[in-house]
């Protein structure tokens, strides 16, 4: 079985077809989230601090931090982001940008061996980016696109990535340490999309042995209920061979779906992490939950008197 195997300084993360899905967490992202943009432009990152907590405890086995502000000093952001993530929580990083300057001042700050996102099949962004990963040992995602785009045939999407995994191996990277992204599109748009990816994944998993992860509400972009879709596309994909996807873990529908495709799976032993988070509570539990919160509340009464 392909283990990728990324870590904190204290903590590690094993990403692989006989393990739990992993959820990477998407939320440190100013793209789309002007309020955030501007705070972290401005050296604010007390709401990166609190999405980086907030999804840890929502589940979150890794995080995604991404700092692509446009005319801002990505570089110094980013590497500031990451050092103040890594104080805050012991789960892995994932390093992502798409400038190369930017990702290597957060490898260079980073504690343990991260996740690089990403490389594509662009020979430019090949021979900038593979070479850093090697320098310092991490793991990275790569994009199933090149020079031509994003293709629409699941074929040329597999090629790609199987060319992105030989030359990481001239570069001494080891197929366990690329975690492919095939490129999730809109279903909504492309009526073939998930079977696309479906299709592609499960080639990854069974020819190239390589673990793969996505941008998982892709998929959902532009139709109604989306939380509901992408809980069905991920215990679907898991189904498939996906190991990780980039998502957001407070959006409880799409956990759902994670957590369910863990049990279908086998990767959650005797269903037990499902039973702990959905288990109706007995009549004497909720007693003495109940008693515990008014003890609580009086504390704080106290405590705030």
């Amino acid at each position: 079985m392909t283990h990728t195997v990324v870590s904190s300084a204290t903590k590690e993360m094993v990403i692989g077809f006989d393990r739990p899905f992993c959820v990477i967490g998407e939320r440190i992202n100013p793209t789309g989230r002007k309020k955030l943009a501007a705070a972290m432009a401005a050296g604010d990152y007390s709401m990166v601090e609190a999405d980086a907590l907030a999804q840890v405890e929502a589940g979150a086995h890794m995080l995604d931090v991404n700092a692509g502000i446009p005319l801002a000093d990505e570089p110094r952001i980013l590497a500031e982001c990451v050092q103040l993530v890594q104080s805050l929580t012991d789960v892995p990083l994932s390093i992502d940008s798409s400038i190369v300057a930017a990702l290597e001042a957060g490898l260079a700050v980073y504690k343990g061996k991260p996740l690089v996102n990403s490389v594509t099949g662009e020979e430019e962004r090949l021979e900038e980016v593979l070479p850093l990963i090697a320098k310092y040992n991490a793991a990275v995602v790569a994009i199933s696109n090149d020079e031509t785009g994003i293709s629409e045939d699941p074929d040329e999407r597999f090629a790609v990535a199987k060319k992105i995994v030989e030359r990481a191996a001239d570069h001494g990277i080891p197929a366990c340490d690329v975690v492919v992204d095939p490129l999730v599109m809109p279903v909504g748009a492309i009526n073939e999309a998930g079977i696309t990816a479906f299709q592609i994944i499960r080639r990854l998993r069974d020819e190239l042995g390589v673990n793969t992860t996505c941008g998982a509400s892709n998929i959902s972009f532009g139709l109604p209920n989306r939380r509901g879709l992408n809980a069905i596309f991920l215990a679907m994909a898991s189904g498939a061979g996906m190991t990780s996807a980039i998502m957001n873990p407070l959006h409880e529908e799409d956990m759902l779906g994670i957590r369910g495709a863990d049990v279908m799976m086998g990767q959650d032993p005797n269903c037990a992490r499902w039973i702990r988070k959905y288990r109706e509570p007995t009549e004497g539990q909720d007693t003495a939950r109940g008693a515990r919160g008014e003890r609580g509340e009086r504390r704080r009464r106290r405590a705030t008197a």
